[in-house]
């Protein structure tokens, strides 16, 4: 893959963007697999897949990041097929081998999700789970028989109650697969400067997170 371009006011991939890429690689993917990438930004990590061999679908609720995606697909020689939407709502009755998705996931000043904007791309609610308890919730009935999950996040938004609301929706397998822990990045500091996130907290871990669809009877 080439070196992403990002159009303004997408957001570029960072360093969780990457962890969940290489997790990406690690899947049996390839000829006649399906691979789903919400919340899509940039497009790298539909693009992973698209490299690793699988039809790769890219959804997101930014022009922009569709657009960007396009770009980066064309630069690549690769094939993406991009969706504008929240979650799975354009991809309903589908079913894919691998679902993959690094959310907004930084807590907010306000309840709700932005509905213009850059921030639409890290911004999600009070505790920072609007979108990812939705993908916990509704990945099941979008995976293929024995398809994974792969979620990155940060352990300020919790990691455990991510593993039991997946292990609650159905999926096996729950785990964490790789977590590095660091400084706060700017993204985090900012809403702790905000009053979202407690004065006292220094560090975060951000870990990619697996689970699987039950193989069928």
């Amino acid at each position: 893959m080439k070196q992403l371009l990002t159009l303004p006011g997408v957001f570029a991939p960072i360093s969780d963007s990457w962890m969940l890429a290489d997790a990406i690689r690690q899947e049996e993917l390839g000829p006649g697999s399906k691979a789903l990438d919400v919340c899509t930004g940039s497009g790298v990590l539909a693009l992973t897949a698209a490299e690793c061999g699988a039809a790769a679908t890219a959804i997101d609720v930014s022009r922009r990041a569709l657009l960007t995606v396009r770009l980066n697909a064309f630069r690549s020689g690769l094939r993406v097929r991009t969706l504008r939407g929240r979650t799975f709502g354009p991809v309903a009755g589908e079913r894919f081998d691998l679902i993959a998705s690094n959310p907004p996931y930084v807590p907010s000043p306000r309840p709700d999700l932005p509905r213009y904007g850059a921030r639409r791309a890290w911004e999600a609610g009070h505790d920072g789970r609007i979108i990812l308890d939705a993908l916990c919730d509704e990945a099941p009935s979008h995976l293929r028989p024995g398809g994974a999950l792969l979620l990155v996040h940060s352990s300020l938004i919790g990691i455990d109650t991510t593993m039991e609301r997946l292990r609650w929706a159905g999926l096996i397998d729950v785990e964490v697969r790789e977590c590095r822990r660091g400084p706060l990045g700017p993204l985090m500091r900012a809403q702790q400067a905000a009053g979202t996130i407690p004065a006292d907290v220094d560090e975060e871990d951000v870990a990619v997170i697996r689970a699987v669809s039950p193989p069928a009877d």
